[in-house]
């Protein structure tokens, strides 16, 4: 008998399973059977979106880390120029004293702004160390031109990941999020689709057993992945 998916799935696993269960119905002759067809359509549909989701959710990821990368280089920044304050050498120091004098008036709690306000302050900074004094002190600064330059890279690739994010984040507005529409994905599944396939391979073997075997072990797969992941026996279970 086909088992029916695990809801405790990982989002990606629901969308997964149900992106082979698509392609397993295309590949078959049964699109003349009006009922099962209309349980594809509505699952490729909520697929589709839930594919979207996932997107949307990865693109925050990734604008998180790209914002934890440009914290690390502004960090570096401020504690090596504030190493130099206490250099031997008289020019390095005062060149230092002069960065840092930039650097203060940010401040390194600038790390703990919203997105905008930090890029906005970051790039200020930035442009105000690309001025000729500042150029001078940093070129007596051993590695502090290296870390500037890793910083406005890193603030760039910010930017860049952001503009993404906004794109993706813009149709939020009008779409479901990913739980919502995993709720209907597994409810197509196990209450419209596995409770008719059980049905017609009971009634009609030859012509739907084919397909009911491959959804049985596309959905036996991921849950036996879910139960290993599980630590009481009881979490394993759905409804029959």
């Amino acid at each position: 008998m086909i088992e029916k998916i695990i809801f405790n799935s990982r989002t990606t696993e629901i969308n997964a399973v149900s992106m082979r269960m698509i392609g397993a119905y295309k590949n078959t002759t049964l699109s003349s059977d009006v009922h099962l067809s209309s349980m594809f359509t509505d699952l490729e549909s909520e697929s589709t979106l839930l594919t979207s989701s996932i997107n949307r959710s990865k693109a925050e990821s990734e604008l998180d880390e790209k914002d934890s990368l440009r914290d690390q280089q502004v960090r570096a920044l401020f504690y090596l120029v504030k190493g130099y304050l206490h250099h031997p050498q008289a020019d390095v120091k005062s060149a230092a004293e002069t960065v840092e004098k930039v650097l203060d008036r940010y401040g390194l709690n600038i790390t703990g702004e919203s997105y905008s306000i930090e890029s906005s302050l970051l790039v200020s900074m930035l442009d105000d160390l690309l001025k000729q004094k500042l150029q001078d002190a940093i070129a007596l600064l051993p590695g502090c031109a290296e870390v500037k330059t890793a910083l406005q890279t890193a603030q760039t690739d910010f930017e860049t990941t952001r503009v993404a994010y906004e794109e993706e984040k813009a149709h939020e507005g009008t779409e479901q999020n990913a739980t919502t529409i995993k709720k209907a994905v597994v409810g197509i599944i196990n209450e419209r689709i596995v409770v008719y396939m059980r049905a017609m391979e009971l009634v009609e073997e030859p012509t739907y057993g084919d397909l009911a075997r491959t959804i049985a072990t596309i959905i036996a797969e991921n849950n036996e992945v879910v139960k290993k992941r599980r630590k009481t026996p009881e979490e394993e279970t759905v409804n029959p």
